[in-house]
């Protein structure tokens, strides 16, 4: 802890640098203005109106620009009679512009969407869809022809209540995706709790849950290689007390090259699942440090992310979590524990009211350190009578990294001052400037979309690994180095609050002109190795090719 705190004192810089930087929004003309985040009733009076959807950057049709993918809810009424389309499919140009392709792509679902994850998993070299949701999931195969093939069943994907965060992932090394899905509560249509004094917040008669009402299990599906499914959750003893799981993250967090898997529960403790390399997990999420508040408690944690943000090779890691809880930021010990610097870091007290959900780390001023965006919304309408401090609709929170483990939130300098209630955030490069850029999905709103309008001179450098298919290759590691030390980022395909972000991995070069060596690593065990790459540039790197 000592050694950690020090760190963060001899690694902290000028911060004068990210002055200039500001996010703009330019949603109006863009084409995803039209798009409305309908969940449920206004005065929100059931637990599953206030959950929110996810958002994703995506490149469904590989033309090497950026789409987008917004989940939509529905309304209790609506889901009586077949629910609402779970999500809107827009195709971007490159420009800032999106036209909306959901019924050309087939992308008819109908439901309560949730959640997103983009992943090749039947290794075809086209990325497909899992969509979660609240009475049911759906599994997209990509044709490869702008059109996608609704597979569920046939993938041997199994009826869900109610699922939230998904991620997939190759668990077992065995050379094909597999897919684990946090499920949330069972709360079936016709018996869904009514509002009554017996469920208050802080005086207030609110909705009732998730304390008090049964959890569900969570799901993880092994791919057979023919992209056919099985849940192998019960056999492998996975969230036996059936926590209510929210979002999901996959990561090396061990560096033994074998994913784990991170679950933010809602007032549960949160899971860890360190995976032992041979087909089976040992929960240690006590053991490991990641499982309680900095205080010993659980907490309603909801989005997550990782990075390396104090440039050591391990990845940290970020959870959200609700108002008077304060977010949580675990730096890893070098060994796959980690350490609670929530307070030392600068993120205790300034998220301490707000409800974070979306998270998402990047090098927002290409100054080679991940910065942090954060969008918040409380559960509540009724937070704005509680006078204590509390907000129903919230601001941003940019976390600007200063050289390591210090950070400074700077969402007002950088125009981020109105509120929203918001729920999925993306970050990507949707305009190919060499910046990042960002999407937001709000509830009972439209969306927002965030244009990096960054003055900086920093350089940058973009890596689209991809698999020996063509697609993004999830896992694939990438360390970038440059004079400011080494960076390592990882192919995910989710992250955030049940969202997806832009696969290419971007780093941030700083003042330097090139990257002496930039090494990448597939789940394959591949290694490539570049020397004195260029500034500047996107640049693909698939496996099995020498160039």
């Amino acid at each position: 802890m000592l050694a950690l705190l020090s760190a963060i004192a001899s690694v902290a810089v000028d911060i004068g640098r990210a002055a200039d930087l500001k996010l703009s929004d330019v949603t109006e003309g863009s084409g995803l203005e039209g798009f409305l985040g309908v969940q449920g009733d206004p005065g929100k009076q059931h637990i599953i109106e206030v959950m929110g959807g996810g958002a994703a950057f995506l490149d469904y049709d590989s033309d090497g620009l950026l789409d987008a993918l917004l989940v939509r809810g529905s309304t209790i009424e609506g889901m009586r009679s077949g629910g609402d389309p779970m999500c809107a499919l827009f195709r971007g140009d490159g420009s800032g512009r999106f036209e909306d392709v959901t019924a050309e792509a087939g992308l008819t679902s109908r439901g309560w969407g949730q959640g997103v994850a983009v992943a090749d998993y039947d290794g075809d070299g086209h990325v497909d869809l899992f969509l979660t949701g609240y009475g049911g999931n759906a599994l997209y195969r990509n044709l490869g022809d702008g059109r996608f093939e609704e597979v569920t069943g046939e993938a041997g994907i199994a009826p869900s209540d109610w699922s939230l965060g998904a991620a997939f992932a190759d668990v077992d090394l065995d050379g094909d995706l597999d897919l684990y899905v946090s499920n949330y509560l069972r709360y079936p249509l016709s018996a869904i709790p009514a509002r009554d004094a017996t469920c208050n917040y802080r005086g207030f008669a609110v909705f009732c849950g998730p304390r008090g009402l049964p959890g569900l299990r969570d799901s993880l599906y092994l791919n057979d290689g023919t992209g056919r499914f099985e849940d192998a959750a019960e056999r492998l003893a996975l969230d036996e007390e059936r926590l209510y799981g929210l979002g999901v993250l996959v990561a090396d967090f061990n560096n033994d090259r074998w994913p784990d898997i991170f679950v933010a529960n809602d007032l549960t403790a949160n899971l860890l699942y360190q995976n032992r390399g041979d087909g089976t997990f040992e929960e240690l999420s006590v053991l490991l440090g990641a499982a309680f508040s900095q205080d010993g408690v659980e907490e309603g944690s909801m989005g997550v992310d990782a990075a390396d943000v104090d440039h050591d090779g391990w990845l940290d890691l970020y959870y959200t979590n609700s108002s008077y809880e304060s977010n949580s930021l675990l730096v890893n010990n070098g060994d796959g524990s980690f350490t609670n610097l929530t307070d030392p870091a600068g993120h205790g007290r300034s998220t301490h009211l707000y409800v974070g959900w979306g998270v998402a780390f990047g090098d927002l001023d290409n100054d080679t350190w991940d910065d942090l965006f954060i969008v918040n919304g409380h559960l509540y309408p009724e937070a704005d009578r509680f006078e204590m401090g509390l907000e129903y609709e919230q601001r941003w929170l940019v976390y600007m990294n200063t050289g390591g483990l210090e950070f400074t939130e700077r969402g007002l300098e950088f125009g981020l001052a109105d509120r929203y209630k918001s729920r999925g955030l993306a970050l990507g490069d949707y305009d190919n400037d060499g910046d990042l850029d960002a999407l937001v999905n709000n509830l009972d709103g439209p969306p927002t979309l965030l244009r990096n309008d960054g003055l900086h001179d920093n350089g940058w450098l973009g890596l689209d690994i991809r698999s020996a298919a063509g697609a993004p290759a999830v896992q694939a590691t990438a360390r970038v180095t440059t004079t400011s030390g080494t960076q390592v980022r990882e192919v995910r395909s989710s992250a955030s609050y049940l969202s997806a972000n832009d696969p290419r991995l971007h780093f941030g070069l700083g003042r330097a002109k090139t990257a002496s060596r930039v090494e990448v690593n597939w789940p394959s065990g591949e290694t490539r190795v570049l020397s004195d790459v260029e500034g500047n540039h996107l640049i693909v790197v698939r496996e099995g090719e020498d160039d």
